[in-house]
């Protein structure tokens, strides 16, 4: 069914010149647009459906919504002329509803007679539940009828996104405004400095910015120089003349001289070398390089873009990296949010992921709808599941996932979950069935002189903190309220919480081969922070 967009246009228009509850979220002093409930397709018996959005105007000023198979109306970001309804036969026509119950920002979900089978994050409804403004924020997770799964969540009113997407998969808030810092910055020559947790994708931004700007017909290369050994550092890097050390037999290029004319991208820039970071500053300030075992200089005309997923600042406070060459990295910042941020855009990911493996085994058809209704190839319930796991790994850990879930069942009629994705599920429910907590609680720093003390923690406390920092000590520490050497104290006392440099290389051998080289995946696997992980494998030989 399609329908003009005016009316739900004039009604975005109303709310935005009056004070509703979502203007600007928490951040509402900050933000200058509006932000209204909204309803984004994660599943659908069409997969073209996923990542179609109704944005709730009427619930944002005052008035109930319905929701059944024929309302409300749904349009892609891309395509906000065109609006259909759910029209999934097993939706009901008879409605729940979704109403303001007075708290600010709260919307009310009322199952209505229950003729739509209906569960929000994993919990059926029988009877009305109010969710908050941080979980709208967060966003709510809707399957319906175990045939269409939404999400709950909070959007702002935005035109209809530009044609040219850089190649990013998303139409969130959030890659609205990475797309808008690398239309701002990629004609420019200045540094550009991609700040993100690992696996959200930085490598993708890198390649569109250098897409997009003058030196697009030049070379891009990428560097992840946290894998160069501290040795080889510097020749990587700026070349090596002949004869400067054993096998340097002729002059060799490092990536400054390979990218001259085009954009070098330095992945991990916080575990640089302190020496490199010393070259690294005089080519930002001179354009000059300086091969190893030869005085002879060289310009080159590079485009940099760093990237990091650790706290530069903090690094310098630690006299671990260079002020003044966070100062030049830093020519303009673009953060990349991580996938817990951007649930909205999950379908949209999940499904551009499976299309592609599919299609490179000549099954894609699996992913069309029966005409008759009949079982779908794909259980909705999987996905459901799935868009509730806060994914550490971000983005690559879902791409894996994927990829797992496609290749094990290319002999199947139905997909199947391997071990991988069976772990991720288990998770949800463990999440699912464990006491209420805020989605995303906020990390708290103790004022220096105010420290607990380390009696006060418990087992499973110490855990928690632990596995909401992903096993990185100073974060776990600081959540908890206790000093570094305390938590140190408490993990001697619990030998069965093992660190990276507990690992056997055996034990990371087999999980390197499980995980498909992937280092996110093992340290998750593993229970154990990724740098510990990484810097145990360098002391090994597997890095």
């Amino acid at each position: 069914m399609k329908g003009s967009s005016s009316h739900r246009a004039s009604e975005a228009t109303a709310y935005a010149e009056m004070p509703g509850p979502w203007l600007g979220g928490r951040d509402h002093r900050k933000r200058s647009r509006t932000r209204l409930p909204a309803l984004t397709v994660l599943f659908h018996p069409d997969p073209d459906r996923v990542g179609e959005t109704a944005a709730l105007t009427a619930l944002a000023l005052g008035r109930p919504v319905s929701v059944t198979r024929l309302e409300p109306l749904f349009s892609h970001p891309d395509e906000k002329s065109v609006c259909r309804a759910l029209s999934d036969r097993y939706v009901s026509r008879s409605p729940f509803w979704l109403s303001s119950p007075g708290a600010p920002g709260c919307v009310r979900l009322d199952p209505g007679e229950g003729r739509i089978p209906l569960a929000a994050d994993g919990v059926p409804l029988s009877a009305p539940q109010d969710f908050s403004l941080t979980e709208l924020e967060h966003g709510v997770v809707l399957d319906l009828s175990n045939r269409v799964i939404l999400l709950l969540h909070l959007t702002t009113v935005s035109p209809a996104l530009p044609a040219d997407s850089f190649g990013l998969i998303g139409a969130s808030e959030a890659m609205v405004q990475v797309r808008a810092a690398i239309r701002s910055v990629a004609d420019l020559d200045v540094p550009v400095l991609l700040r993100g947790e690992t696996g959200t994708g930085k490598e993708l931004v890198a390649q569109a910015v250098h897409r997009s700007s003058r030196r697009r017909g030049g070379p891009f290369l990428s560097v992840n120089v946290g894998a160069i050994p501290a040795s080889l550092a510097a020749s990587e890097l700026f070349g090596a003349a002949r004869g400067a050390f054993t096998g340097a037999v002729r002059d060799q290029p490092g990536y400054f001289q390979r990218a001259d004319g085009g954009t070098l991208f330095l992945d991990e820039i916080g575990d640089a070398p302190a020496e490199v970071q010393v070259m690294l500053l005089r080519v930002l300030e001179t354009g000059v390089i300086q091969r190893v075992g030869s005085q002879e200089p060289h310009q080159v005309h590079v485009r940099l873009i760093a990237a990091t997923d650790t706290d530069l600042e903090e690094a310098v406070r630690e006299e671990r990296f260079r002020e003044p060459l966070l100062h030049r990295l830093s020519g303009y910042e673009i953060p990349v949010p991580p996938l817990r941020r951007r649930r909205e855009d999950f379908g949209r990911l999940f499904f551009h992921f499976l299309r592609e493996d599919l299609r490179a085994f000549g099954q894609e058809d699996r992913l069309r709808a029966d005409a008759s209704g009949g079982p779908l190839w794909l259980p909705a319930s999987i996905v459901a599941r799935l868009a509730r796991h806060p994914w550490p790994g971000n983005v690559r850990q879902l791409r894996n996932a994927v990829r797992e879930l496609a290749i094990g069942s290319r002999a199947s009629d139905t997909a199947q979950v391997g071990p991988q994705m069976e772990r991720l599920l288990r998770e949800v429910a463990a999440v699912a069935t464990a006491p209420a907590a805020p989605a995303e609680p906020a990390r708290r720093k103790t004022p220096a002189g105010t420290f607990r003390s380390p009696s006060e923690i418990g087992d499973e406390e110490l855990l928690e903190a632990l596995r909401a920092n992903r096993w990185e000590l100073k974060g776990a520490a600081e959540s908890l309220g206790i000093s570094r050497p305390a938590i140190y104290l408490l993990l001697e006392k619990h030998p069965e919480i093992r660190t990276a440099r507990d690992l056997s290389r055996a034990e990371i051998l087999e999980c390197r081969q499980a995980c498909g080289d992937d280092l996110d995946a093992m340290a998750i696997h593993l229970e154990v922070s990724r740098k510990g992980l990484q810097q145990k494998m360098k002391e090994i030989g597997l890095l």
